[in-house]
């Protein structure tokens, strides 16, 4: 699955499949937690987070949502996504 950020110990990938109907969406993976946040609107839609980390990611999330929409559109083109830039 392709990375797309890496921040205070999150890594970030997105991916679509064929036989998928997932709405867009992105993977978050933090130790042993994992979770899947949906892009419009930007929230929890599977799994969970440590509260602090989903606020995190939901924060990166908002100030990052027209690249999100990018990878989404490049992803279900089969094209390789990009990298956005971690929270600071």
């Amino acid at each position: 699955m392709p990375e797309i950020c890496r921040f205070e110990g999150m890594i970030i990938r997105m991916f679509w499949e064929r036989e998928s109907r997932h709405l867009p969406h992105f993977h978050v993976a933090y130790g042993d937690d994992e979770a899947s946040f949906g892009l419009d609107p930007i929230g929890l839609i599977a799994r969970s987070l440590p509260s602090r980390q989903r606020r995190l990611v939901e924060a990166w999330a908002e100030l990052h949502s027209d690249e999100l929409a990018a990878n989404w559109s490049r992803a279900v083109q089969h094209q390789p996504t990009f990298k956005i830039d971690p929270l600071r």
